[in-house]
């Protein structure tokens, strides 16, 4: 079978673009190419931008209740197609397909979230804030605005952006990774079906270049990333540059403690299922365990134990608990990673890359295949501690107490997110205060903010003032505007001179 193209989406049509570039698209568990997608050229974004921007006087018009309507029945479709989305995230990104529901059902959350915009648009009303003046602000939104995601979640994090921004009266540009790309336009299909005018929503895919463009462009008036740390800095800053407003969220290095009185029963299979989860391929992946005191001589060997028995094979079969890496580079780095730990003297407990991709079955020999890798005795000059793996990989730290435990994280550059499991509530009351990353769990793994929240870390793991969805991000997606009015009944005679006070 040859392999589909996968095209833009602009102005309510597939289109293949005018570069005449594309990159292969693999699934990561046979190794095979399925598709081609177009990689965009600048003048392919001009037409994308060029989509939105004539699209957006009519949008921001429509009352946001009848937004909202659009939202509703978007929420409608996607409820309908969820299985055929998490399937094609399957068969691109390689995460198992329970995994990719989980994945869309949070995506969904936010759309829901969305649906409820006449409210979140909301302003605040002063009356007579002097004799005969009131006062009130309106939230309006900002144009055309672009969001550019990563290839770990091709749903849920383009949906952390686009249903609060169009809900909100802006159009929006999609950039999906070029990894998996397919969610993206699933996703376009469903929101044309759902009544969203042409031009409201566009996909543009792409490599660097069409970020660029993006970043660039004068008629884009903001922008939403989540990356690497490095990727995610230097769009905070050109974007800046360009006057836009960014928001870049990064990398991470998220940090469970284990106390000595923890159910450790319970801390195991947590640390299980977030360090090897989706092959530890999360920006809230917690790739450190810090155990305190002599909980590393119980853990260590339980979580041996569990990391060998994994059952790794095709994300589409239904008692797969890991799958493959995303591609043969991310392989390639996450196996340096391991070179590295156990160059620098890291004892290296259970090693992945003793994993045998043959036992996979189903013809996936051939895929970027790895089992979970535990490292002990990990020290925090050590390269696998300091930098994020993005892979199967989990070290383990030791300390002998929670304020050694909370200074080691409180010292790394990252602040995404943290977990501390413990029966004390003072422990738990002094971690939540005293940490300093933007998420924080209490006997909670991964500590992903529900719709209404919103999400970001702290340090060098978020670039930009707001966090990503909930209240915050409506707030990104708008600006406030402040209106005082009276009437000439009210107006002395004369010019007035000073500075006007409330009378």
């Amino acid at each position: 079978m040859s392999p589909q193209p996968i095209q833009h989406y602009i102005n309510g049509q597939r289109f293949a673009g005018e570069s005449g570039q594309a990159q292969d698209v693999f699934n990561p568990a046979t190794g095979r190419v399925t598709g081609r997608v177009a990689l965009a050229s600048h003048a392919d974004v001009d037409s994308a931008v060029a989509a939105a921007k004539a699209a957006f006087p009519a949008w921001a018009e429509v009352p946001p209740i009848r937004r909202a309507r659009v939202l509703f029945k978007f929420l409608e479709l996607l409820n309908a197609h969820k299985d055929e989305l998490a399937e094609a995230i399957t068969r691109e990104h390689g995460k198992v397909f329970t995994d990719a529901q989980g994945e869309v059902a949070r995506g969904i959350d936010i759309v829901e979230f969305a649906c409820g915009i006449p409210q979140l648009l909301k302003g605040d009303y002063t009356e007579q804030v002097s004799t005969g003046i009131d006062n009130w602000t309106t939230r309006q939104p900002l144009g055309v605005v672009a969001g550019i995601t990563p290839f770990n979640f091709p749903a849920m994090v383009p949906m952390w952006m686009f249903p609060l921004a169009i809900a909100a009266g802006n159009t929006f540009i999609l950039k999906p990774s070029p990894l998996d790309p397919s969610a993206s336009l699933l996703m376009a299909d469903l929101f044309q079906q759902a009544g969203l005018p042409a031009g409201v929503f566009n996909v543009v895919q792409g490599d660097k270049d069409s970020v660029e463009a993006l970043l660039d462009h004068p008629d884009v008036r903001a922008l939403s990333f989540v990356g690497s740390t490095p990727i995610a800095n230097l769009i905070y800053e050109r974007g800046a540059r360009h006057g836009k407003r960014i928001q870049a969220l990064g990398g991470a290095k998220n940090h469970m403690v284990v106390m000595p009185d923890a159910n450790l029963d319970k801390a195991v299979d947590a640390l299980i299922g977030a360090a090897y989860g989706s092959a530890g391929e999360r920006c809230m992946a917690i790739s450190v365990a810090v155990l305190v005191g002599d909980v590393a001589d119980k853990l260590v060997p339980r979580l041996a134990e569990q990391a060998k028995a994994l059952t790794i094979k095709n994300g589409l079969a239904l008692d797969a608990e890991m799958g493959p890496i995303v591609t043969a580079h991310a392989h390639r780095r996450i196996t340096g990673y391991i070179e590295k730990g156990v160059e620098e003297d890291a004892e290296l407990v259970v090693d992945g890359r003793d994993f045998d991709a043959a036992v996979t079955g189903d013809g996936c020999a051939e895929g970027f295949w790895m089992g979970g890798t535990l490292f002990d005795h990990v020290t925090p000059e050590m390269t696998i501690y300091q930098e994020e793996i993005f892979g199967p990989v989990l070290v383990c730290v030791r300390v002998p107490d929670i304020a050694t435990a909370i200074q080691l994280i409180d010292d790394h550059e990252f602040g995404n997110g943290a977990s501390c499991f413990t029966e004390s509530g003072s422990v738990a009351r002094e971690f939540g205060r005293r940490i300093q990353v933007g998420m924080v769990g209490i006997n909670v793994p991964i500590p992903v903010p529900m719709a209404w929240h919103g999400f970001g870390g702290w340090k060098r793991s978020m670039f930009g003032d707001t966090h990503a969805y909930g209240e915050e991000g409506v707030r990104f997606y708008t600006k406030q505007k402040s209106i005082m009015q009276r009437w000439s009944s009210s107006i002395e005679h004369g010019a007035e001179f000073a500075m006007p006070t409330a009378k």
